[in-house]
């Protein structure tokens, strides 16, 4: 009598196994080489300095100028400012006690001309901090030239968690404008 004959698929042997894992590595190695070169291809291409050894010049110049927007962007000059002209964005930059550095490198990073800011270092932070930032702000040119800096001179007392807080926004907004 014969067995029957199970429709069940055997497992691959421990050789099939292992081809399979080889030609998975070749295939992911593949792909990786073949990523590795695009990109060097693109950055060669688009390398002002390698492409016009490999290019002509009108080719490079074209690729380059099509490439990227930088070279289409320019300078806007700034206009001079008057009181008539209204701020674009209003800032209240804030801190506590061994905060004044920190507020001079956000109000740095933040600047512009056509901005407003209010600047408030609560009850907590000592005179001393109150008094380096006021020589920073009034003693930096652009601030001066420009004359949109501001400080809240009063220290006053923020909870973080309630009306303290909204009612020195409201100071803020007072002095901004």
């Amino acid at each position: 009598m014969k067995k029957p004959k199970h429709h069940l698929a055997q497992p691959p042997s421990p050789r099939q196994q292992r081809r399979r894992i080889v030609v998975f590595r070749l295939g992911i190695a593949t792909l990786l080489f073949l990523l590795t070169l695009i990109l060097f291809a693109a950055t060669t291409l688009t390398s002002p300095i390698l492409s016009s050894y490999l290019l002509p010049t009108s080719i490079t110049v074209s690729i380059t100028r099509s490439l990227f927007v930088e070279s289409k962007l320019h300078a806007l000059p700034i206009p001079p400012l008057s009181d008539s002209v209204p701020p674009r964005l209003a800032y209240l930059i804030s801190g506590s006690k061994g905060d004044a550095h920190a507020l001079t490198r956000t109000l740095l990073a933040l600047y512009h001309p056509r901005n407003r800011y209010i600047l408030h270092l609560d009850r907590e932070a000592s005179e001393t901090e109150r008094g380096e930032l006021k020589r920073y702000v009034f003693g930096h040119a652009l601030f001066m030239r420009f004359g949109n800096v501001r400080l809240i001179s009063k220290a006053n007392l923020i909870t973080y968690r309630g009306p303290t807080m909204v009612a020195n926004t409201l100071h803020a907004a007072a002095i901004a404008f």
